[in-house]
């Protein structure tokens, strides 16, 4: 039989990996602050400012001393962190830009081969004129190429071919973002934003064991599919591959986690893994982003937590069942519900429109404070003077939509 990982231990092991067990607090700014991305391996960027931008938020939950100028100094002054892709776009530590070049080939020949007829004709005239120009001038930003040239209709975000360049550039190594001016990107030659002591390629015959062992190092457990996904920088096959490799070599081991429901599913584990005994989670409520690195993975969430969630801005308004954009809340290790809130700055106020209670939670007297303490900090994260509750923002517990 195999070991299984009960589902409250699988919670807070996972949960430890993400700096989600421990309270809030301490230095949030220079290595600490450094250290604290390395943990948690990454952190989205996302353009929604319903009250804060996701990569600041996700930073402020974790440690609530944390103010944006920080980040950005990091980024942009120090250079040790950078901005690319994961799943999505993202900020990382910068020492990992030698795996990323092979990343950057692999998109090229997947832009080359798949994407180019999302393109408008004209781009591929632009790069050398665009490389040349920021040699010559320094950094720009889409707002300083393209003028007079026609917008596709179609392609690739309604881009302009210029814009379109830009976005290759970066995508395949070419450029990378040494700032963003509010949240436009400004792009500049890579030599000239990362560090030449990390512009090294890991060979490319270590690229999927980093990938496979550094996944499963911040998930603590996971299938083959969840290992791959985690940085997307290798296949699934070749998570695959490599699992097997790893379980005939005794490195790693099945293991069965149980989810929220009593379910099970096998995954792979490191060995010592079992003996780890995961701290107690403060009992502290408090407010995540929808793209906390946690949450991203909405099946595992659902797994585990039995929390299913789904972004609801491109859903028509009458069609959606929660908000726009709303934040899942958690307490000690779990998801005990979601919260419809946004920042209206011009007038000082947090407004909440909504709360929705997990099944089985009640906000009680209790965790009614610990709410109201976590908005009273949002709410100065925010730059907001004050929170206000509308009418009826107490709801009834929604069951989960059929598929």
């Amino acid at each position: 039989m195999l070991p299984t990982l009960p589902n409250p231990r699988a919670r807070r092991l996972f949960l430890q990996r993400h700096a989600l067990s421990e309270a809030p607090v301490g230095p949030a700014s220079g290595q600490a602050l450094l250290d604290l991305i390395d943990r948690i391996g990454f952190v989205q960027v996302d353009s929604i400012n319903t009250v804060a931008r996701a990569h600041e938020m996700i930073l402020w939950s974790r440690r609530q001393t944390f103010r944006p100028p920080a980040l950005k100094r990091l980024v942009e002054r120090d250079r040790s962190l950078w901005e690319h892709w994961t799943h999505d776009a993202s900020i990382l530590p910068v020492r990992l830009h030698g795996v990323w070049q092979h990343r950057f080939q692999r998109d090229e020949m997947r832009l080359q081969a798949n994407w180019k007829r999302w393109f408008r004709e004209g781009y591929e005239t632009q790069f050398d004129s665009i490389l040349d120009r920021i040699a010559r001038e320094g950094p720009v930003g889409t707002a300083d190429v393209g003028e007079g040239e026609p917008r596709s209709r179609g392609g690739w975000w309604d881009w302009h071919p210029s814009k379109t360049a830009l976005e290759w550039l970066w995508r395949t190594g070419k450029l990378a973002i040494t700032r963003r001016d509010g949240f436009a990107k400004i792009y500049d030659l890579t030599e000239r934003v990362i560090p030449e002591a990390h512009r090294v390629p890991l060979p490319a015959d270590q690229v999927c064991d980093w990938a496979c062992r550094s996944a499963l190092g911040h998930l603590g457990f996971g299938t083959s599919g969840e290992i791959a996904a985690y940085w997307n920088a290798i296949s699934p096959e070749a998570a695959k591959l490599w699992c097997r490799d790893a379980l005939a070599r005794g490195e790693i081991i099945e293991a069965e986690v149980e989810g929220a429901q009593g379910q099970r599913r096998k995954v792979f584990i490191s060995p010592e893994i079992l003996d780890e005994e995961p701290s107690e989670p403060t009992p502290r409520l408090r407010i995540l982003s929808p793209f906390d690195p946690a949450l991203r993975d909405r099946n595992r969430a659902e797994f585990l937590f039995g929390f299913y969630y789904r972004i609801e801005v491109f859903v028509p308004e009458p069609k959606r069942i929660w908000g726009y954009y709303v934040f899942p809340v958690l307490e000690g290790d779990r998801l005990v519900g979601r919260i419809d809130v946004k920042a209206f700055r011009d007038a000082g106020a947090l407004r909440v429109r909504a709360f929705w209670p997990e099944v089985g939670v009640k906000l009680t007297k209790a965790r009614l404070g610990k709410l109201e303490a976590e908005l009273d900090r949002l709410a100065r994260f925010a730059s907001c003077e004050r929170v206000e509750f509308a009418d009826g923002w107490e709801r009834e517990t929604l069951a989960r939509p059929s598929a």
